[in-house]
């Protein structure tokens, strides 16, 4: 699908994304893509936010990967978390706000920090439909966990992820109840080198569409 630069605002900064929609489509679902940690040089030019793209294309969605404040061109600077929860609901705004997107609430995913992020600002705002967080970083950062979960989550991680290991996300499934599933992609490490077409295979067929 292609994919076009766009602006959007967070608060008084400016934030660069790419926005890409079905063609045709009279009301397609959307999806926020959040990149891995700033300050580690996360972006939205990664693996993994390329292989939950491809899966939601596939699925039908209009989609949005975008910088957080401070990365690539986007203003401000790195804020320890609570800025980029702002900036991923501005982001889920935006693609709200676009013409021929499907009522019902935006996917608000996330991989490794921005999947703690997409936990963070999307369990509890109604315009979020859904929760996905791929290698959610439960060993490094505290992960909020809402009990029970009012809407579905999906936790999805490599075997082999030391950050992200499965007795813990395991507890976090316990906490955020039914509404939450766990997916388990064998062979994979927390950068899914090598696995990128299995996850996105994972997140096809396990994300609820809009």
């Amino acid at each position: 699908m292609e994919e076009s630069p766009i602006t959007f605002t967070s608060g008084d900064l400016t934030l660069e994304g790419l926005f890409a929609r079905p063609a045709g489509a009279d009301a397609a679902p959307g999806v926020v893509v959040c990149h891995p940690h700033p300050m580690y040089g996360g972006s939205m030019d990664n693996n993994v936010v390329e292989a939950i793209l491809a899966a939601m294309w596939r699925r039908g969605y209009a989609t949005l990967r975008f910088n957080f404040r401070g990365v690539g061109a986007s203003e401000g600077e790195y804020d320890g978390g609570e800025g980029e929860a702002a900036d991923a609901l501005a982001a889920v705004e935006f693609v709200a706000a676009q013409p021929g997107i499907a009522r019902g609430g935006i996917v608000l995913a996330g991989y490794s920090f921005g999947a703690a992020i997409a936990m963070r600002a999307g369990l509890g705002v109604p315009r979020v439909a859904q929760v996905i967080a791929v290698a959610l970083p439960v060993a490094a950062m505290n992960v909020p966990a809402e009990a029970p979960a009012i809407k579905p989550v999906l936790l999805i991680s490599g075997d082999r992820d030391d950050y992200s290991p499965l007795a813990a996300l395991e507890k976090t499934i316990e906490k955020l109840g039914p509404a939450a599933t766990l997916k388990v992609i064998g062979g994979a490490d927390h950068f899914f080198g090598g696995c990128e077409s299995a996850l996105a295979d994972a997140i096809e067929t396990a994300s609820q569409r809009g």
